[in-house]
């Protein structure tokens, strides 16, 4: 269709978006593909990541609960025979190694919110428009005894089943409507398929409830309890009792096929079916239970948000009764009360939650809106890039070629002395850069890219005699790294 004025073809509708949604979020499996034979710590081309993540996703959806997910070790406990089937040949070390590398990377971790953003057009009134697709894939919660747990995303839910933003109900009729036409068909490769797949779904109505009450619980008002919940809760508990009939039955059918036939293939297939349909009947179950309470857990969040009143213990103004009288004090008087607030404030153990600025930002953010579009991205005014790049490859190689050193320590003014020598404009400055940057070396950061030595300086006192530089001439050597991997074998 086009525009009679125009001769542009016409608004595209909501199925191009979905695509278009559906493939972003392929985007981060195929990525690991990509990314696998860049491993410094592995050949990792023989692995196919993409099925690894697809596999990590779908056991971290069947073992979700209404309250609770899946630990990290027991995914990767289920991951390994997967892998290992890929790369028999290789060490169990190395198939643990790339379990947690997949695990991480579906997560996002090293992430600010730790999720995944894709660019993707749509044409409306305006023309062609570029807009944001903000989604995650594996998500970490704590649970109320401090366990972080795993849960799938509605998207990372959606990967497995081919689909994005589908009604979640007239889905599961079609997977249930499906799956029992492929039983009295006798096609059971199939079924187990659409049995999978109608499980996929069960959870992801389940999830749904699970986000309009936890919404509840942090605020009431956030949540249309007047028209959009009930609705909810009726069209839910209606759906539950038709699939109670329909899965009983199918239940019976599969049942009747795996006592029946003789054939030794048929009767395996058919009884993961019936593990399968049972597993969906029994998450019902569950998911009915939750509806029924549903409505006490509204009237009982809308008493305590409400006539709870304000906190009963007192509170401590941080900058007039702490900070200003400390500013006051000699130095010698203000440590006590300092070292005291700090130990207070930071505590003595890690905290549960791994980014505590993305968990309050997530928490005071209202809840997206799944049936609209993210707004349109403006576009940026652009200035020509400017070279941040002070020193050029030659000057860093000769830099390293002067601070490799293994042996014996060499004081900076004679390395400087040395530079200058080189007549290399700039080596002198980058090795002083690089000197002081070694007083405080980042051997974390070392560890994790597997860097193999890395610079130490130490000042023991001597004063640098330098005409263009000042401070401490410091003694300069290079450590070897101990990497993770050498540490778990000497252990």
């Amino acid at each position: 269709m086009r525009d009679d004025e125009t001769g542009t073809p016409g608004l595209a509708d909501e199925g191009l978006t979905r695509r278009l949604k559906a493939l972003a979020c392929t985007a981060p499996l195929h990525d690991l593909d990509a990314r696998k034979a860049k491993l410094d710590w592995a050949d990792c081309t023989v692995y196919q990541m993409a099925e690894i993540a697809l596999h990590t996703i779908d056991q971290v959806t069947i073992a979700m609960d209404f309250d609770t997910g899946a630990g990290h070790d027991e995914v990767i406990d289920r991951l390994l025979p997967f892998i290992a089937q890929q790369a028999p040949s290789r060490m169990p070390e190395e198939h643990v190694r790339v379990a947690k590398w997949v695990l991480d990377n579906l997560i996002n971790v090293g992430t600010t919110d730790r999720g995944f953003r894709r660019v993707y057009g749509s044409i409306g009134p305006g023309g062609y428009q570029r807009r944001q697709f903000d989604f995650k894939l594996l998500v970490e919660l704590a649970a109320p005894d401090g366990e972080v747990y795993l849960r799938a995303t509605d998207e990372a839910i959606n990967v497995l089943v081919g689909a994005l933003d589908t009604d979640v109900e007239s889905a599961q009729i079609a997977a249930e409507v499906k799956l029992e036409n492929l039983i009295n068909r006798g096609r059971l490769a199939d079924a187990k398929l659409a049995a999978e797949q109608a499980r996929y779904r069960t959870v992801q109505y389940g999830e749904t409830l699970r986000a309009k009450l936890d919404a509840t619980r942090r605020d009431v008002r956030s949540v249309d309890w007047e028209r959009e919940v009930p609705e909810l809760l009726d069209s839910a508990l209606s759906h539950i009792e038709t699939r109670f009939r329909a899965e009983n039955a199918i239940l019976k059918n599969i049942t009747t096929a795996r006592d029946e036939t003789e054939d030794l293939d048929r009767k395996r297939r058919a009884a993961e079916l019936v593990d399968i349909v049972g597993d969906c009947i029994r998450r019902h179950t569950r998911l009915q239970s939750r509806l029924a309470d549903a409505g006490a857990v509204f009237r009982a969040e809308q008493d305590r948000q409400q006539f709870s009143g304000p906190p009963q213990r007192a509170t401590l103004d941080l900058f007039g009764q702490l900070l200003v009288p400390t500013l006051g004090l000699p130095l010698a008087d203000a440590v006590a009360p300092v070292e005291h607030f700090f130990h207070a404030a930071a505590g003595i153990t890690a905290p549960v939650v791994p980014s505590l600025s993305s968990l309050v930002s997530l928490l005071l953010r209202p809840a997206p809106e799944r049936d609209q579009l993210v707004g349109e991205i403006p576009e940026p005014e652009l200035m020509p890039a400017e070279v941040t790049d002070k020193f050029g490859d030659d000057v860093w190689r000769a830099a390293d070629e002067l601070l490799d050193l293994p042996e014996v320590p060499r004081r900076l003014s004679g390395l400087l002395e040395e530079a200058r020598r080189s007549r290399q404009p700039g080596l002198a400055a980058l090795v002083a850069l690089r000197a002081v940057h070694a007083y405080s070396p980042g051997i974390g950061a070392a560890r994790r890219q597997g860097d193999r030595q890395v610079l130490l300086a130490v000042d023991d006192g001597t004063l640098l005699d330098d005409p263009e530089f000042g401070g401490a001439d410091l003694l300069l050597s290079t450590a070897a790294v101990e990497r993770a991997d050498e540490e778990e074998e000497v252990a």
